[in-house]
């Protein structure tokens, strides 16, 4: 995958700013997600791609998939106290430590483009940063995924109440809404869920973007690839930096971090959406059922949805601040969009 112009363009404009690296050290990065899989790693690769060309190769970060030497699931309390460096993870997963994370993926909530923009423009990361605070870790928000598929599923889901008794790999508000109807939704990190699958432990899986799921091999073990995905439709992976190893970084090597996040971040906007046709179709020529979820389903995860998320809004008030952030800063380019509006 050709990453050097995006990592040139950073680059370019950092140097002609004339910064220089007061001190320098290659941290290292341990992620949620194996070091090769498609996508979710490769804006990780990138980010150090643009460290190292930025600094000389002064700057940078060694990369470890997950369970090299950190469990996925231990990640950020190995950050906090600062027995490692950084993760490299998705935000919700730690939003049972954390509630705030769990606007890293907001049901029928803000896409991709809006999510970005709610980040970086509308304030959104600063209050996500106030729950990190407290654990000592800086969150930079590096990349973000465009909407997910519903997910994979052993049998067809024809009406709401097809989700009860379903036992399915889903994480944050989402899995909270499905067990609205009697499932049994769960986290489970992405080197477990191929094998829950295959020995039946669970019934159905969502995880990530087709090129994504074609990895993971999740079109050999089910035989039906639901959309849409309502309960994602865009989500946010981050780096996480314990907050002492961050303080010690001189402000050119600060600087470089965040240019280096931006690009990865704009990477992540562009690349995902054309790579996705192709891959859906080589799914259904390998014998996939590609399906939408009825309207009348869609309708009532909605319902329910709005119930859930006011929930838990109500039960932490800086989730609460952030969901209604998110919302009204969604909101507030509206009449703009419609505006705006082609017709088809």
């Amino acid at each position: 995958m050709a990453l050097s112009k995006f990592t040139a363009a950073v680059t370019a404009g950092f140097i002609a700013a004339g910064a220089t690296v007061a001190t320098a050290e290659v941290i290292d990065v341990h992620m949620s997600i194996p070091k090769d899989l498609t996508f979710l790693s490769d804006s990780a690769k990138m980010m150090d791609e643009s460290l190292r060309a930025m600094s000389g190769g002064e700057v940078g970060m060694e990369l470890y998939g997950s369970g090299e030497l950190v469990p996925a699931g231990e990640i950020l309390e190995n950050v906090s106290s600062g027995a490692i460096p950084a993760g490299w993870t998705f935000l919700g997963q730690w939003g049972g430590t954390i509630p705030v994370a769990q606007i890293a993926a907001t049901p029928f909530g803000a896409g991709p483009e809006q999510l970005a923009a709610w980040l970086h423009v509308g304030g959104g990361l600063e209050i996500i940063q106030r729950g990190f605070d407290e654990v000592n870790v800086k969150v930079l928000a590096c990349h973000v995924t465009n909407p997910e598929p519903g997910g994979w599923f052993n049998k067809e889901i024809n009406s709401v109440e097809d989700f009860n008794g379903l036992k399915m790999r889903m994480s944050g508000v989402g899995a909270r809404v499905l067990n609205e109807f009697g499932a049994s939704a769960q986290f489970l990190p992405a080197g477990e869920i191929y094998l829950a699958l295959e020995r039946g432990r669970i019934d159905a899986s969502e995880f990530s973007l087709p090129i994504i799921d074609k990895d993971l091999g999740f079109n050999q073990i089910a035989k039906y690839y639901y959309y849409p995905g309502w309960h994602q439709p865009g989500s946010i992976d981050v780096l996480l930096i314990n907050m002492d190893v961050w303080n010690g970084m001189s402000d050119a090597e600060r600087a470089m971090y965040d240019a280096a996040c931006q690009q990865a971040l704009q990477w992540t906007l562009a690349y995902a959406p054309s790579a996705q046709t192709p891959q859906i179709e080589e799914f259904e020529a390998g014998g996939t059922e590609v399906k939408r979820f009825p309207d009348d389903v869609l309708m009532k995860l909605r319902e329910t949805t709005e119930k859930v998320l006011e929930e838990e809004a109500a039960k932490d008030a800086l989730y609460g601040e952030a969901y209604n952030s998110m919302k009204e800063f969604v909101a507030s380019s509206g009449r703009w969009t419609s505006l705006q509006t082609l017709p088809e």
